[in-house]
């Protein structure tokens, strides 16, 4: 499985990376960029199976980044979870209408960001 962590700071995705792995994610290959376009190069170049993204970036932002990857036929069907110190209902209903499958407020312990994985990929990690 090779998941993709878009986020504009490196002791974010780090933190993202290791709390994976804690939930089980250990033998997932790790993709990192720091904003929606780096992101979307990322997910061209590379078979990403789940796309993990912050919402408030310099540059391209999770919004922006989301319409874009389900724009892309070629990108539309990564799933995609927002991770975000945001949890607003507005937020989250935005979200997930451009198709997040998934939302956790950070903070989260690797149980819950494990849930809300499994959730998003259908049971199946």
């Amino acid at each position: 499985m090779t998941i993709l962590i878009v986020d504009d700071s490196p002791v974010m995705r780090g933190f993202v990376r290791r709390v994976m792995r804690l939930a089980g994610f250990d033998q997932a290959e790790y993709l990192e960029a720091p904003d929606g376009t780096a992101g979307l190069e990322q997910a061209r170049s590379a078979a990403v199976d789940l796309v993990l993204t912050d919402i408030n970036m310099p540059g391209m932002d999770g919004e922006e980044f989301l319409a874009a990857l389900r724009a892309d036929e070629a990108l539309r069907s990564i799933p995609a979870v927002v991770i975000s110190t945001d949890a607003t209902r507005d937020r989250r209903e935005r979200m997930t209408a451009l198709g997040a499958r998934g939302y956790i407020a950070k903070p989260f312990s690797p149980e819950a960001l494990r849930e809300e994985i499994e959730r998003a990929l259908g049971g199946l990690s």
